[in-house]
Parts: structure tokens; sequence; C-alpha cells
């Protein structure tokens, strides 16, 4: 029997919730009702404040002037990452959101690059990257150019909380009714096993055709009512816990996120303009919490503004993203790592593509194989990524990196570490959200270098390459003259 979709109803607002509520409701308007149900008293964790470029793409999407946004939730531009003691203790390296070089010819610029390298050129392959030289001076400023070569993707760091208030303001005024109050029990269809209703504490009982499920790690709907099983990934990535504090800002905000890795885990210091986020992130096998707390608490900038926080977490993710009439978005889906800030992507990726394959005229079990299959894919290739910073590293510090560099992978991640340490290149996959340029800089960056470059590269005679490699290289300094102080910039913007 095909039940029509009506109306869909989102248990729990934070991040996930409410940028569900607010594309959904953008996208098909009066054709269903949105109503949201959270409570003022359960906390969010809210402590992603770092993104991905494709955030651009979703506020945009909703008619979000960039000026308005970045008042609201006290942000700042990132354009990178800034990874510290991976590969080494003292060595440090940029996973940026650009793509070095450009275009040459058939193979990939990096091709180019390592022929130059072997005969004598004197540059990093960052050194062809623009936003990496801004990261460098601390700089940004809008470019206003249609080339290429000028090209510099940034996203947002941004108050996570604030940014939900922001979306649920937006949600509100399009229409999406707000519900507070607690979840007490779940009704389900004796013979489907789908979800007909929530019922609040307070006796209220809303019903709907289709749940999306932001509850958090307490995954209500997907794992506590239609039992959906949790994939557990802590063999790959065994860090389960995070100690999260809000400090002073810094005289100087960098244009970038840093990730700081010591000898059983990793730090991040993302700066806001009110104020920086920190927190540690360890695994309890290899680290304590007083230890962690310490560790934290001594490699702070500025001082404390708040207590520090424990967050707790399993890495993986539950088998089915869709199972029955209820979709997984946020943590109720799975918990990876912070290490590349796609917490708030995985969200975004999760919405636009329950919309595009929005059921009509009832649910059908192809395209909630479909979901599920596309989802899996996109978890998986991002828990390579990360596992790809952890294990390709050169420590002999502790038993934490000897054993992450000694463990078996996953046989994707090590097809791709293999093609790229043979011939330079790299193994696309399709749902993954990270382009060729940004797993070159983290295995070039970790230490992997080629043993061989493709053979177009040979074709132009070495001066005619060392000479189109200086001027691409000073084409990209080209912008730097125009560019602002980080500080300067937001506060020239966002007067304007």
């Amino acid at each position: 029997m095909h039940h029509p979709i009506k109306k869909v109803v989102i248990a729990g607002g934070g991040t996930a919730g409410w940028m569900a509520a607010s594309l959904l409701k953008k996208v098909l308007g009066a054709q269903i009702e949105v109503e949201l149900v959270e409570s003022e008293d359960i906390g969010i964790v809210g402590v992603g404040e770092a993104t991905i470029p494709p955030i651009q793409t979703f506020n945009q999407f909703l008619g979000i002037d960039e000026k308005d946004f970045l008042r609201e939730t006290n942000g700042t531009i990132k354009l990178a990452i800034k990874f510290e003691n991976w590969r080494v203790d003292g060595e440090s390296y940029f996973h940026t959101f650009g793509a070095p070089g450009a275009n040459m010819g058939f193979c990939n610029f990096q091709h180019y690059w390592m022929r130059a390298s072997q005969q004598g050129l004197n540059k990093s392959l960052w050194d062809f990257d623009l936003n990496y030289l801004c990261c460098k001076d601390g700089t940004f400023n809008k470019i206003n150019s249609q080339n290429p070569i000028f090209d510099m993707p940034y996203a947002y760091h941004f108050d996570s909380a604030l940014y939900g208030r922001f979306l649920r303001k937006l949600s509100e005024q399009a229409g999406v009714k707000r519900t507070e109050g607690i979840i007490d029990k779940i009704q389900q269809c004796e013979k489907s096993g789908h979800i007909t209703a929530l019922k609040l504490k307070d006796g209220t009982e809303i019903l709907g055709d289709l749940f999306v499920d932001c509850t958090g790690t307490r995954a209500l709907l997907m794992q506590k009512t239609l039992g959906v099983k949790y994939e557990d990934w802590s063999h790959y990535l065994p860090a389960d816990s995070a100690l999260a504090v809000q400090t002073e800002r810094h005289e100087t905000t960098a244009p970038y996120t840093r990730s700081i890795a010591h000898d059983k885990g990793w730090q991040w210091r993302i700066p806001l303009t009110h104020r920086n986020g920190n927190g540690i992130v360890f695994s309890q096998q290899y680290m304590n919490d007083d230890d962690a707390h310490q560790r934290l608490v001594n490699n702070l900038d500025t001082k404390m503004v708040n207590d520090v926080r424990k967050i707790s977490f399993n890495t993986g993710r539950t088998t089915e993203q869709w199972h029955k009439n209820v979709v997984a978005i946020g943590l109720s889906s799975g918990f990876l790592e912070p290490l590349e800030s796609t917490s708030i992507h995985l969200i975004q990726s999760a919405v636009v593509r329950l919309l595009k394959l929005f059921p009509h005229q009832g649910i059908e079990q192809s395209v909630i194989d479909l979901y599920n299959e596309e989802s899996k894919v996109e978890y998986e290739t991002i828990r390579d990524f990360i596992i790809l910073h952890y294990h390709v590293n050169e420590r002999t510090d502790s038993d934490f990196w000897i054993n992450m560099r000694e463990m078996s992978i996953p046989s994707r991640l090590q097809n791709k570490i293999d093609v790229f340490s043979q011939v330079g290149n790299m193994l696309n996959d399709q749902h993954d959200i990270f382009r060729d340029a940004s797993w070159l800089q983290v295995m070039l960056g970790q230490g992997l270098t080629p043993k061989d470059y493709h053979p177009a590269a040979n074709v132009p005679p070495i001066d005619q390459l060392q000479q189109a490699l200086e001027q691409i290289a000073e084409a990209k300094k080209q912008p730097l003259a125009k560019m602002l102080a980080h500080d300067e910039f937001l506060k020239h913007y966002l007067s304007a």
C-alpha cells in the first residue's frame, strides 16, 4: 500500500534538524508540511565549528546573505587545515581547499611538478596554491576573476549552535512548525513497522508520513525504535573521546583550522570572531581523561571562557541511513571524528540526497536502496581519508602512532595509496566529497613520494617546463597585493 508523503516530522533540532527543515521547506514549499520537535532541555553537541566549501552552495540556495550569515554566527573564513606534527613531530603541511598549479596538458599538474623537481626546481607543490599563499600571510579577500588560476575556494568557521538558531528563524518564517517537547513514546504501524507518530511527554501526538531522525547519538528512531544496527569502525579509528573548551579570541584570526597531533591523538584550534574553539581527540585505550585534560589546558593560546566538556563517541555508521519511513541525518546516522570538518557536510549531503530521491506518492524500496548505497560509499570514503592521516605517519614516539602505521586498512584505501606511490595518480570514487587535490596534499604532506610520474610530463623540453612552472608560480602571487589581513577583511566586509 502506497502512502503519499504529505507531512515530514523532524525529531530533534540542532544543526542537523534545522538544516533539514530549512532545505526541505525551501525545495518543496507548500506541497508538504514540515514539523520539527525539539526540547530546550536537551543540549546539542554543538562543537562542529569548521566546514568545507559546499556549505556556500547550501547557504546560497536558501537565499542567505553571506554577510548576515557571518554576523549571526560569529563566522570567519577558512581556506585550509594546517596539520602539525602528523608525519613527524615538528613538521607541518596544509590541506587547502585549492588545487595547486594549473591545467598543463594531458596529465595532472603534479606530474609536471614532479619531473621539474627531479631536475632541480626548488618549489614545493604548495608554492603553486593560492589558498596556501594566503594562509602563510594570514590574508583573504574576494577575487573578482573568472580565470581558473585565481580560483580560491573557501569555507567558514562558525558557531554551530548560532547557525542552528539562524536557520530556525529562516525555517519558521518559511512555514516550518516548531513544537517544543520531549519525545516520550514512538508509535508504529503493527503491520509494516513504519513509524506513525511521536508522542510527547505532555501527551501531544505528532503524526507524520516520513520521519527524519536528528536525535543525535541517541538515535531514538533509527536505532532505538527500528533496531537498525551500528557498524563499528573503532578498529580503524580508535579515538573514542574528545574534550572541548572555548577560549577568548586570539588577537589575530587565522584563516585556517589548526590540527595539532600529539603523542596519543590530536588537538583542534578553530578561530571565531568572538572566541576560539579548542579540543583534544584521543582514545581511552592510550590516554585517560585527566591526562587529556592536562594536555588540552596546557596547550591553549588564550584564556578559557567556560568549563571543559567531554564528548564520548563510537566511530562508525548505521548499516542503513534510511529504513522504512525513517531517514537518519547527523549524528544519528554515524560519527566520524572532526579531523577534516565533515560532520556539517554529511548533514548537508544527506538532506540533498533525500530531496533528490524524495518520495511523492509513497516510499519505494528501490529508492531506499539507492539512498543507502550512496550514503555508504560517501561515509566510507571520508573514513578512508581520515585513516590516511593516521596510517601514513613516521612517528616513533608512542605505541599509538606505531599501531596506526602497522594496522591493516580498508582495501580501497590501500589501492589508493599503492597507485599514488607507484605512478603519482589518484583513484576517483564517485561519491567521494574530497577532490584529487585533497588526497594529493595529504599524501604528499604525510610523506608519500611517488616512484614515477606520467610520461606525458616528459614531452616539453625541461627548460620550457621550468619556465612554464615559474610563470604559474608568479601568476598565483598576483592577487596577493590585493589581499587584506583576515581580521581587516572581516571588519571591512561586515561593515559594508
